[in-house]
């Protein structure tokens, strides 16, 4: 049985936040939001991360937060640019935006060879999530389909009181898979209630309780390969549609294998509040959320020196 490995996506520099916020500690004493990811990963079992970065950011993230990791784990580097293409494609002139999630885990392909998670760098998932995930790709294979997970999280514990945000609003069955997943990009706290537009005037509400993916997935190393096959359609048509901004999400690639019935995705339910820092106003609220799961022993107050 292969161990689990996790994949960090690291690579963006946060457009609404205004920096590279995945480096911006909120912890005191100078811990940063994957600091306690990466404690909780460890915690629940993993040997292995891959950290999906930017080249121009390597330096201080390894001074940051890479060098103390590689001490406990096995790290890994795999780095995105608008060049992370399939062969016989290149980034059109002005492109400066990564081409997306689905693009992130294309980048980390040659060193994933086992099961692996994948989050985001800027995202507090809790402890239990971690060992959610963990424990079923231990013990998931794929069979006639593809046996993918995902951490879902109740929609009210993924909201901020500062502007928007975008969450995958998932559909499932009642023995617990994914049927379908709505990229929402503007929703917000409105009225006592989450609702979300598409147009900028008209509201629409969701319903309490709702399940989002706040993007952490669990995959066999099939992903790998169907992502490599559906690149260069993607690439087609955004390179005529919209070439500087085009993205290709892992929701979407995930969507069609659903839709194609090759695969099925169980939901790992999580009752943990996730917490992030979409933009500053939010960063004193992470601080704060993080202080107080000190003061109930949940961390220690130095979390590497204990490990």
């Amino acid at each position: 049985m292969k161990e689990p490995i996790l994949v960090v996506m690291a690579a963006g520099m946060g457009s609404r936040y205004g920096g590279p916020k995945q480096i911006d500690p909120v912890g005191d004493n100078g811990e940063i939001i994957i600091d306690f990811s990466l404690y909780d990963a460890i915690n629940a079992g993993f040997k292995k991360v891959v950290f999906l970065i930017k080249k121009s950011i390597e330096a201080d993230f390894k001074e940051i937060i890479g060098d103390r990791i590689s001490k406990i784990v096995d790290v890994k580097y795999a780095y995105q640019d608008v060049n992370s293409l399939p062969c016989g494609y290149s980034a059109p002139e002005g492109r400066k935006k990564p081409w997306g999630t689905a693009n992130a885990i294309f980048c980390c392909r040659d060193l994933i060879d086992a099961p692996f998670a994948v989050i985001n760098s800027d995202d507090y998932y809790g402890k239990d999530a971690f060992k959610l995930i963990y424990n079923y790709l231990l013990h998931s294979n794929d069979d006639e389909k593809y046996r993918y997970a995902m951490v879902g999280y109740t929609l009210e514990n993924t909201l901020i009181d500062h502007g928007h945000v975008a969450r995958g609003v998932c559909v499932t069955s009642e023995d617990g898979y994914l049927k379908d997943i709505c990229e929402r990009t503007h929703i917000e706290k409105r009225n006592g209630k989450a609702q979300y537009t598409e147009d900028g005037k008209t509201w629409v509400t969701i319903p309490q309780g709702s399940t989002v993916s706040m993007n952490l997935w669990g995959f066999s190393e099939s992903i790998l390969k169907e992502i490599a096959e559906r690149f260069p359609a993607f690439l087609e048509k955004a390179l005529k549609e919209n070439p500087l901004k085009s993205e290709f999400f892992l929701p979407s690639v995930v969507g069609e294998l659903l839709e194609n019935d090759k695969a099925t995705v169980k939901v790992l339910p999580s009752t943990d509040k996730w917490y992030g820092v979409t933009y500053r106003e939010d960063k004193p609220v992470v601080v704060e959320a993080i202080r107080n799961m000190r003061k109930q022993g949940i961390y220690p107050q130095k979390l590497w020196e204990e490990k």
